[in-house]
């Protein structure tokens, strides 16, 4: 879980480090070079990000993809800190609603509609697991085996989240009579 943040803490560090050893910065007065170093960085840094979703950027992806998976420790670490950010960055957009899935006799487990289908009709399912919702699984299920739930994807998300301590209680009638003598 850490490895892939050092990772990013490692190659922002070097970034750093090669831009204040450029001559231009190295020669100005101490607190005018730290400044013009992190305006630099940052300007790198969104500079990039810009060219990342131009046609040129997804293809160095996909070339930077292609080279990360061959190498055999360096693809574990790669992918996982390619789906953190992602997941980070995009939120829950792909998840469309929240559904309960009964896989066994009286047991219902949250899970979300991903807005696609199989061939055959079936529902593709994500099950995320408690607590880190970036792992789960994926299922194929038909849509007679879905029940549709009235909740919104975060209050989803929270239950899954807090391994379902989140889960607000309901109000009953009694508290709230109780409430409203105070």
């Amino acid at each position: 879980m850490l490895a892939p943040i050092l990772i990013i803490l490692l190659v922002l560090n070097y970034l750093y480090t090669q831009i204040v050893d450029l001559p231009i910065i190295r020669g100005l007065q101490e607190p005018f070079g730290f400044f013009v170093a992190v305006i630099v960085f940052v300007m790198l840094v969104l500079s990039v990000g810009y060219l990342m979703r131009t046609t040129v950027g997804r293809l160095f992806e996909s070339y930077l993809d292609a080279a990360m998976n061959r190498v055999p420790l360096i693809r574990v670490l790669y992918n996982a800190s390619k789906l953190a950010v992602e997941t980070a960055v995009t939120g829950t957009e792909d998840l469309q609603k929240p559904v309960k899935v009964e896989p066994w006799e009286g047991m219902r487990m949250t899970a979300f509609k991903t807005g696609k289908t199989t061939d055959d009709g079936r529902v593709v399912l994500f099950m995320p697991t408690a607590p880190n919702i970036t792992t789960g699984f994926v299922m194929e299920v038909g849509p007679e085996d879905i029940t549709e739930t009235d909740e919104s994807v975060e209050e989803a998300l929270t239950r899954v989240l807090s391994a379902g301590f989140g889960e607000q209680e309901p109000t009953t009638s009694i508290e709230i009579d109780a409430r409203s003598k105070d």
